[in-house]
């Protein structure tokens, strides 16, 4: 990966990235607020606050803005400086308790992942410890309630909509996997895997003008994590008593991949963190990559080889 240039943000946490119609950069940071950023000058907008911790962004064409919010669910923001709104803060009349990621169709057709129903953005380490295997995907279809359209996934986090809308691809970030469901054809309502066997941790994900799946590699692999993979349940939870200390961590690096939609690998990007590390958010536009980060104060521009 060719060295980043930085954009600075007011504060820590550029969880994920979007490219809005004016052609600036949204994100949301550890404070709440929602923030537009002029890719070139640089220039800092604060478009919204959410009160809680916006993670996964998307954004319409007609300026509006999609939020899922760790601690409140998936709102909705009518444009900038304007109205917030609650989309749903719940499912079936269970509370949503981990609002991850979210996308949008042209028809109104809501997707949006919750990684976890067991464990808080705060302790988000303990589902990856446990493989809980409680994150779902949820579909809200126009005038309806949401649905759950996939149960059991292993911290369920950036999600795709394929551009002919005959799927749509999860993250599974525990499972070093990208899901793949099927929305039509003879394969409609079965979910299997277009890349399974990821070298790290998967998180946020995009469709950049490439037509390419860009997907942010949060770390590499943890060899204690995957010897616990397969062990029973019981088992991975005595790890979480061991002191914090002592428990794995994600290890520092800056690591993008794109992948196109037979499951290929296209570009594989990485750098050493030396300047910025934990990348859970990537979003190409025009040849240039852009990646947000769980703990970085900015957001990382890169030149893409060709």
């Amino acid at each position: 990966m060719p060295r980043p240039r930085l954009l600075p943000l007011p504060g820590a946490g550029p969880e994920d990235i979007v490219v809005a119609a004016d052609g600036r950069l949204l994100t949301g940071i550890a404070s709440g607020a929602l923030l537009a950023v002029d890719p070139g000058t640089g220039a800092v907008e604060e478009i919204g606050h959410t009160g809680g911790r916006p993670l996964g962004l998307h954004a319409a064409a007609d300026g509006s803005l999609l939020i899922c919010d760790a601690q409140r669910g998936l709102l909705r923001l009518d444009r900038p400086h304007g109205t917030l709104e609650t989309v749903t803060d719940q499912v079936d009349g269970q509370q949503l308790n981990f609002a991850s990621n979210v996308v949008a169709d042209t028809d109104g057709t809501i997707y949006f992942s919750e990684s976890s129903r067991r464990y808080p953005l705060d302790d988000y380490m303990g589902d990856i410890l446990e493989h809980s295997g409680t994150g779902r995907l949820y579909r809200i279809s126009p005038g309806e309630h949401p649905e759950i359209l996939v149960d059991g996934l292993e911290f369920a986090n950036g999600i795709v909509l394929a551009p002919d809308r005959s799927h749509i691809l999860i993250a599974e970030t525990a499972a070093y996997r990208i899901a793949r469901h099927h929305l039509t054809g003879p394969r409609a309502g079965i979910t299997d895997h277009l890349v399974q066997n990821l070298p790290g941790c998967p998180d946020n994900m995009g469709l950049g003008s490439d037509g390419r799946i860009w997907v942010a590699l949060v770390s590499p692999r943890n060899r204690l994590l995957d010897m616990l993979l397969p062990l029973p349940g019981v088992l991975r939870r005595i790890v979480r008593a061991v002191p914090p200390a002592l428990q794995p961590k994600p290890a520092r690096t800056t690591w993008a991949q794109a992948y196109d939609f037979d499951g290929s690998l296209v570009h594989d990007l990485q750098r050493p963190s030396d300047e910025y590390a934990m990348v859970t958010g990537a979003a190409e536009m025009d040849g240039r990559l852009y990646l947000g980060s769980l703990s970085e104060s900015a957001i990382a521009v890169v030149e893409l080889p060709r």
